[in-house]
């Protein structure tokens, strides 16, 4: 199969070196020297490239916020043939995107990020395939029809394979389910490192417990902020924040009372849920 990957950067770089022994592959990038240590794949920057390479599929790995616009860029250059795809890490507009375009497409997105993961044994890692049903609704009217194409079935089944093979454990969500299941799964660790990290002081001593802590937070800084603030603007994140308040208030209250009960029964509840 003939594809395109979008972006030489941390993923973009790990498709390429994935894919690129079994297809034909090519990358592009604004940035020539981001392409600079690509292997066994064509290097574009050059949009009548694209044209001339006529890919079959098209892997966006751009950074989040850009991942619509460079569609956008790149779609005149596309055959209609070709599938579109993404690894975006929050989905809210794809879909309207996607069913716009009146193109093939499917939706994924590896859950492991390359700042924390070994991108050389992914077995305990996970990774999401959106499975958007195909829709076919007659109105009220009845006579307008409201369409809804769904994701490409041999979409699926290439990234099914590819997650397989790298022995990922795969989920299958809708676009909706995407976002909430990120919500849960990213943004409460993501805002709790930050509250973490934006009370810091230098510590002489400090503890085993701060300093795993301090290597999760450090590791997440060094992602780009980009990413952390899509993730944190998941229109299901502000739910989940809240709850992280709630929790923090409760604990507040226990400490500030020194109710003994209460805070065996708070550890109970922690021990439970992370079982």
């Amino acid at each position: 199969m003939k594809i395109l990957i979008l972006g030489a950067g941390k993923m973009g770089s790990f498709f390429t070196d994935l894919l690129s022994f079994d297809h034909e592959v090519a990358v592009m990038d604004n940035d020539p020297r981001r392409m600079r240590f690509i292997y066994n794949a064509q290097r574009f920057t050059d949009y009548e490239e694209v044209r001339a390479f006529e890919p079959e599929l098209l892997i966006n790995c751009v950074t989040l916020s850009y991942t619509v616009s460079a569609f956008e860029k790149i779609m005149p250059y596309l055959p209609k043939t070709c599938i579109l795809s993404d690894i975006a890490s929050v989905k809210t507009g794809l879909m309207d995107y996607y069913e716009a375009t009146g193109m093939r497409y499917v939706s994924v997105h590896p859950m492991f990020g390359p700042t924390f993961a070994n991108l050389g044994n992914l077995q305990t890692e996970n990774a999401i395939i959106i499975n958007e049903p195909s829709v076919r609704e007659r109105m009220a009217d009845g006579n307008t029809v409201t369409t809804v194409r769904g994701t490409d079935y041999m979409g699926m089944v290439f990234f099914r394979d590819i997650f397989n093979r790298l022995k990922l454990n795969v989920c299958e969500y809708t676009f909706n389910g995407h976002d909430e299941v990120v919500a849960y799964s990213l943004s409460i660790p993501f805002a709790s490192t930050l509250v973490f990290g934006s009370i810091m002081k230098h510590q002489d001593a400090p503890g085993t417990t701060f300093k795993k802590h301090m290597a999760i937070a450090n590791g997440l800084m060094s992602e780009d902020d980009y990413l952390l603030q899509e993730v944190l603007f998941n229109p299901y994140t502000e739910g989940e924040l809240q709850n992280i308040i709630d929790r923090i208030s409760l604990l507040k209250t226990i400490v500030h009372e020194k109710d003994a009960a209460g805070m065996k029964q708070f550890l109970e509840t922690v021990r439970n849920n992370i079982k």
